[in-house]
Formats: structure tokens, C-alpha cells, sequence
């Protein structure tokens, strides 16, 4: 169990959960897009909007598997953390690496901000065709393993949109000890 971290997953809506940051499954542009990156976006203002097109004319977007960081505008968090998940392409195109690097760098981010709690979507599990089980699988070990020897986030939650994938996290949590 990771020391000190605290790991749950629940069925829900992100934009309305109260932690210091939530992760946005954007788009390569951050400029908003369907399902949850819409959502966020809808949500939580113009800023968010605002911000993320200050970072496309810094730096051309967000490749796949990186993560930005803005302001959380009108959502009940301190922060929103895009990352670009990958397009299930039958899974030879490096799609389980780039969807833990999206674990792993949006947990990073996290720490560097100094968030105590964030939140995290099924990334890549929507229209991006992820396979469910596998980017459970993913998801949990990534967190678990992140989260072992660090101190930062004190709270991980997956906020799941349907029942398939709380049901798959919270198997993943299970298989590692981790009490539902």
C-alpha cells in the first residue's frame, strides 16, 4: 500500500468533484473537444479555455502521453491537468506506454503544484477505444507504483463514468490489496 496515499475509485461526474486538481483526457490541441475534455471545459469557464491557448502558442499543443497544467476557472478544484491519451490502434503503436506516461506525468505535475488530492477520468477508455480492462489495469499499477515512494498525493480517485469501469478499478485496486 502506498505510504501514506490513500486510492478509491467512484462513479461520477469530474467536473464536480472538490480536490486540488483534476486530469483532463484532452485533445492534442487543449482547445476542448467531446465527452470529458468538453465537459471540463464547459464547466469550468472561458479561463481554462484561456490558458490552454497561451500554452498552444508557447509550445504547439500537448503531444500524446504529455500532461499541462491550468487553472481549474469555475470547477471546484485548484487545477486542471490535460493529457492527451492515446488512440487505440491495436496496441502496437506504443498505446500502453503512452497512456502510463499520461499517469505518470500528470502525476508529476501534480507534485510539482504541491496537490494533496487529484482526480482522475478513464483516460483513453471513451471514443479513443482504449480497451477497458487493460487501461484499468494501466491506470491502477501506474498511480500504485508512482505513489509508493512519494508523499504527494495524499489522495488519488479515479471518478469512473460508468459502472464497466468502476467496477474494472476497483478490481485493479483489489488485486493489489487496496480495500473498496
Amino acid at each position: 500500500m502506498p505510504a501514506g496515499t490513500k486510492i478509491e475509485a467512484i462513479i461520477g461526474d469530474i467536473t464536480k468533484i472538490s480536490v486540488d486538481a483534476i486530469v483532463n483526457a484532452a485533445n492534442s490541441t487543449l482547445l476542448g473537444g467531446g465527452g470529458v475534455d468538453g465537459a471540463i471545459h464547459r464547466a469550468g469557464g472561458p479561463s481554462i479555455l484561456e490558458e490552454c491557448k497561451k500554452i498552444v502558442a508557447r509550445q504547439g499543443g500537448c503531444r500524446t502521453g504529455d500532461a499541462v497544467i491550468t487553472t481549474a476557472g469555475d470547477l471546484p478544484a485548484r487545477f486542471v491537468i490535460h493529457t492527451v491519451g492515446p488512440i487505440w490502434n491495436g496496441g502496437q503503436q506504443n498505446e500502453p506506454e503512452q497512456l502510463i506516461n499520461c499517469y505518470r506525468n500528470s502525476l508529476a505535475l501534480a507534485v510539482t503544484h504541491e496537490c494533496i488530492s487529484i482526480a482522475f477520468p478513464n483516460i483513453s477508455t471513451g471514443v479513443y477505444r482504449f480497451p477497458k480492462p487493460m487501461a484499468a489495469s494501466i491506470a491502477v499499477k501506474t498511480v500504485f507504483d508512482y505513489t509508493l515512494e512519494r508523499s504527494l498525493p495524499q489522495r488519488v480517485l479515479f471518478v469512473c463514468f460508468d459502472p464497466e469501469n468502476l467496477h474494472l478499478v476497483q478490481s485493479e485496486l483489489s488485486a493489489l490489496g487496496i480495500p473498496q
